[in-house]
């Protein structure tokens, strides 16, 4: 059974407040035909470990201004190369580059389908037509 519709608009939110706090390859994958523990996983990456916190922060006061939704769980908060958001219905995983590449989850669920983040713009994309940028 896919994830639900209100699995997805969690996972949409999630991005949305990794993204805005400049997170990086935010993808949401849908994994619920295969695990039972979870409907989807949301990961994005950062350049460094204060980075790694930042988003993390922005992940979880987004789902809770959004949804009041709360982490049941939290692992590697302190590292800053791997922390992962327990929320039953999604699972962010938030990873520095290296550790992301190395652990390849997209890999280990490559026939998962990707959910789109459509209503989710990249800061990167606002910056390239913003003049000061650009001189």
């Amino acid at each position: 059974m896919p994830a639900t519709d209100e699995t997805i608009e969690y996972a949409r939110s999630a991005a949305k407040g990794a993204i805005q706090k400049l997170a990086t390859d935010v993808v949401v994958l849908d994994v619920s035909e295969q695990l039972v523990i979870t409907d989807a996983f949301v990961i994005a990456s950062a350049s460094n470990s204060r980075q790694v916190d930042a988003i993390v922060d922005g992940v979880e006061e987004t789902l809770l201004k959004e949804h009041g939704l709360k982490p049941k769980n939290r692992e590697g908060r302190g590292e800053g190369t791997w922390v992962l958001l327990d929320y039953s219905d999604i699972v962010v995983h938030v990873f520095n580059h290296d550790d992301r590449e190395f652990y390849g989850l997209e890999r280990l669920w490559k026939d998962s389908p990707i959910i789109s983040i459509p209503e989710v713009q990249n800061p990167d994309t606002v910056n390239d037509t913003d003049s000061a940028y650009n001189e």
